[in-house]
């Protein structure tokens, strides 16, 4: 087995990582730690330069009552759970006037896969931003939701797609993902979609011209080798279809969900899996351009050293985040531009706003 030194002199050479060489980058320790970031660091200046960019957005939260009731998550309620809700046309718009008059470009659901939602319960979302948000781009819909509304509605997830594009979607979310590995998804998360039928669902949206994020939740009850088939996954995607936007790397936020209480995860990721994680998925990932870190899971001191170790993107100023508070996070709420060029000048790099595709603004 090749050395860490070794390895990350020839990923800079040209060398494409294998799935058992990002594992053993992700086990690093010690010093070596520090020769993986160092050589992510490089890998971000060749592929994105020394721009670190961040979207105006705002999520917008639909509803916790959620289908799946995932272990990992402290937001998801039945119907029946006190504090369940599920916001209605005018709860909806409310959200949506108050993003459109905080000026922002993107707004994001936040949703739970609610057991009731059809494909007409999501056009109508569509149709009720954009009524009151004109020009707004809508991030919405995982293949999780896509998969259940075509279920309900006996309709293939093509058309699914289809129609949310033709009513006003602009990108897929790439999340329900959490790790693409079945034996791991049997525990964390057994009742979202498999692996294939994620994987089937994120390329036929691909294949219609919408894009998508791609997301990877780690520090659960996953190993490194997980993270390493996961990376694989997400790669094998994009050399097919050129579709993801970006990799949102989200650390798992234990605090207040069943799966730690349980005792069947850990106390997520540490501050070194947190450095590894971003600078081994920009090794790995030779052919996606932006690398984003969620910086109300790590708080902005990792955030500025995760900018050091292959990241180049703070996500978006959000507004709101009750998925992650709900979990057990801090501080996850609104990330002002402000507080955003403060550490990113500190590193001599240059702050720019973008849009959801990318283009600087």
């Amino acid at each position: 087995m090749a050395t860490v030194q070794a390895l990350v002199s020839d990923v800079l050479g040209g060398h494409r990582l294998t799935e058992a060489e990002a594992e053993l980058l992700l086990s690093a320790r010690g010093r070596d730690v520090w020769q993986v970031t160092a050589a992510a660091d490089k890998m971000r200046e060749r592929r994105a330069g020394d721009i670190v960019t961040y979207v105006r957005n705002q999520n917008l939260h639909v509803t916790n009552i959620c289908k799946n009731l995932c272990g990992f998550c402290g937001f998801g309620r039945k119907a029946t759970d006190g504090g369940a809700y599920c916001h209605d046309r005018a709860g909806i718009q409310a959200q949506a006037r108050l993003a459109h008059g905080r000026h922002v470009t993107e707004i994001c659901l936040l949703s739970g896969v609610h057991p009731g939602f059809t494909l007409d319960s999501y056009i109508d979302m569509l149709h009720w931003i954009h009524e009151v948000a004109p020009g707004v781009h809508i991030h919405a819909f995982s293949p999780d939701e896509v998969a259940h509304v075509a279920q309900k509605g006996h309709i293939p997830t093509t058309e699914v797609i289809a129609r949310l594009r033709e009513e006003g979607l602009g990108t897929i979310q790439g999340t329900a993902a959490e790790i693409l590995v079945d034996s791991v998804r049997k525990v964390i998360c057994p009742r979202k979609v498999s692996t294939a039928d994620w994987v089937r669902i994120i390329k036929e949206a691909h294949r219609t011209g919408l894009h998508s994020t791609a997301t990877i939740m780690y520090g659960s009850y996953e190993t490194a080798r997980d993270q390493a088939v996961h990376l694989g996954v997400l790669r094998n995607i994009q050399d097919e279809t050129h579709g993801f936007t970006e990799l949102v790397t989200l650390p798992f936020v234990h605090t207040n969900t069943p799966l730690y209480q349980q005792g069947i995860a850990r106390a997520g990721p540490t501050g070194r899996e947190d450095l590894l994680m971003i600078a081994v998925s920009r090794l790995f990932l030779d052919n996606f351009a932006n690398i984003q870190l969620a910086w109300g899971k790590i708080g902005l001191k990792m955030t500025q050293l995760a900018l050091l170790s292959g990241a180049n993107d703070l996500a978006g100023t959000m507004f709101t985040d009750d998925v992650s508070g709900d979990a057990g996070a801090s501080g996850s709420d609104y990330l002002d531009p402000a507080d955003m060029e403060r550490i990113v000048s500190d590193l001599g790099r240059t702050l720019r706003q973008r849009t959801t595709l990318y283009e600087l603004v």
